[in-house]
């Protein structure tokens, strides 16, 4: 009776052990999921539903797709999520001081056209995320707003018919290997690293997502059993060791 109490207890102490060091990883964490209510319409890069290059006010919900590398995808959804609108190619930017809420940042435009969406900052975070343009927008917005653009020099589909649901698909792959420069105002083209201050690559892979999402069913049990397994071979082992030894 006495072995099999040190064995329940012994049991009980690895899978504690074994729950107290098992990582949890909060989606909001690495996702980023942030909804934005905009009081007017707002031109968005990217690739976007048929008819949704511009944005009416409103409110969105906007989540980071894919983070694994230098380059993030950025999604934007309906409030109620059940729509994706836009996935767009972002390149982290550095700025110096985090704030406690979402930045979002825009190009001004000329009176009565719509804002265009530049950089989202999420709280707590030294830098954001700057939007890339087709190269051909780029350069019309690098005129007008008198500032650089950042651009893609792949051509891809601007419109589709259906949502881009995952990282994987091929149009975001493409996205995610184009070359990516910046236009300036006059039309040259220069280097991303010209106009981007990328953040140290240690804070990049601290918020990267995770390589692989566990199925919500997955759970501690098969760890706990095998523990338990090992602690009860350990047990037996050590009563025979005492009967060899009497």
């Amino acid at each position: 009776m006495s072995i099999l109490k040190t064995v329940a207890t012994t049991a009980f102490g690895f899978a504690l052990m074994g729950a107290v060091f098992s990582p949890a990883v909060k989606a909001d964490d690495w996702n980023r999921k942030t909804k934005m209510t905009f009081s007017g319409p707002v031109e968005i890069p990217g690739v976007h539903l048929k008819g949704w290059a511009v944005l009416p006010a409103g409110t969105y919900v906007f989540k980071i797709l894919d983070s694994s590398s230098d380059r993030h995808v950025v999604q934007i959804f309906s409030a109620d999520e059940k729509t994706v609108y836009a996935t767009i190619l972002a390149i982290p930017n550095y700025r110096l001081k985090a704030t406690d809420k979402t930045i979002v940042t825009f190009r001004e435009r000329p009176a009565g056209e719509p804002e265009a969406l530049r950089a989202w900052f999420y709280p707590g975070k030294n830098w954001g995320e700057e939007f890339v343009y087709p190269k051909a927008r780029a350069v019309e917005l690098a005129k007008t707003t008198k500032t650089p653009i950042l651009f893609m020099e792949t051509e891809i589909p601007v419109e589709v018919e259906q949502p881009i649901l995952t990282a994987d698909a091929p149009v975001v792959v493409k996205m995610k290997q184009a070359p990516i420069m910046a236009v300036q105002p006059t039309g040259e083209q220069v280097e991303l690293a010209a106009v981007v201050t990328p953040p140290p690559a240690l804070e990049l892979q601290a918020n990267a997502a995770p390589m692989a999402e566990l199925p919500h069913t997955s759970s501690l049990m098969p760890l706990m059993a095998l523990f338990g397994l090992l602690a009860l071979g350990g047990a037996l082992g050590l009563r025979m060791a005492r009967k060899s030894v009497a």
